[in-house]
């Protein structure tokens, strides 16, 4: 059996490594023992029994992420409550939310992330995180085949009103030439209209680690493609809209469609690869963006994840 196929994040507890149950004890092990090696052959490390709250986090973000970025381009519901600190994904606690790297549909994307537990939920709500070698080894050859070559993304971004995300929330301005000069620099196709803006943006499906060399899954073609929503919502959705009116699509990037068997293979076999990080309050998670993918169990009760990201 490979590493990959047995491979669990790496644990980190304050009584094990001596430190006091505080931010500041956090940060004093951090500043002794630089975790950014450690990332890079475990993947993800967790934190937990530092006592850290949510008023004191950002002196911890500042360590372990010292330049956070904004989420910009982002397509999912999310909240600013800091500096460049977010609430994890908005959606509702019933819903599972598949495996992903997060801005892997951009031409840039953050090295790694960081997630805080300030409350955990009743039940459920777990954070998965798969090893992205063995989600993409997980894959039939023919599927793995198909997105050799690339897939396009499309976005229908509203001006305000409408179905998904505004270009406004998306791109965190509402001045219109900032989001021009960003998307002329990642090289993306766009046009404005009467409702907002379209977007599309050719991008590989597979990459590699800039350290390691190792080869992962890396784009999200199940989340943006409406198989993914379940054959009701799906029907319902194309009886309102034709395909290159949908708030996102995806399809090959040669133009062909993106068969919906192939993206639920890719969902499904994601998450029976994962391995849950079970939230208590106070944990941290630190992962490497690009080496391993995450997502959400469905939930009961409460549940505050924050989350913030770094190049």
């Amino acid at each position: 059996m490979s590493d990959h196929a047995t491979w669990v994040p790496h644990e980190i507890f304050q009584h094990e490594v001596g430190a006091p149950p505080s931010a500041a004890g956090l940060i004093s092990y951090l500043r002794a023992e630089p975790v950014d090696d450690l990332l890079v052959e475990k993947k993800a490390l967790i934190f937990r029994g530092f006592g850290v709250t949510e008023e004191t986090l950002p002196e911890v973000m500042d360590i372990l992420l010292p330049r956070r970025l904004a989420y910009v381009h982002g397509n999912s519901p999310r909240t600013k409550v800091g500096n460049n600190i977010y609430t994890s994904t908005e959606y509702p606690p019933e819903l599972t939310i598949s495996m992903h790297n997060e801005l892997s549909y951009s031409n840039q994307w953050p090295s790694r992330l960081l997630f805080f537990c300030a409350k955990a939920p009743e039940s459920g709500g777990a954070t998965p995180v798969v090893d992205g070698v063995r989600w993409l080894e997980s894959l039939d050859d023919d599927v793995r085949a198909a997105f050799a070559g690339g897939i396009t993304y499309t976005q229908n971004l509203h001006d305000g009103y409408g179905l998904g995300k505004s270009w406004q929330d998306t791109f965190e301005t509402d001045d219109r030439a900032e989001v021009e000069a960003f998307l002329k620099g990642t090289g993306a196709d766009f046009q404005w209209n009467a409702n907002g803006i379209r977007v599309s943006l050719t991008r590989p499906a597979f990459t590699r680690h800039p350290v390691t060399g190792a080869e992962v899954w890396f784009n999200q073609a199940d989340q943006w493609h409406p198989a993914s929503l379940g054959d009701e919502t799906a029907a319902e959705l194309a009886r309102l809209l034709p395909e290159d009116e949908l708030p996102q699509s995806v399809r090959f990037a040669n133009g062909d469609p993106i068969p919906a068997e192939y993206v639920l293979q890719v969902r499904d076999r994601g998450i029976e690869a994962a391995q849950d990080c079970d939230w208590r309050e106070g944990d941290l998670m630190l992962i490497d963006n690009v080496l391993v993918g995450h997502g959400r169990r469905s939930f009961t009760g409460a549940r505050r994840i924050l989350v913030a990201m770094s190049d």
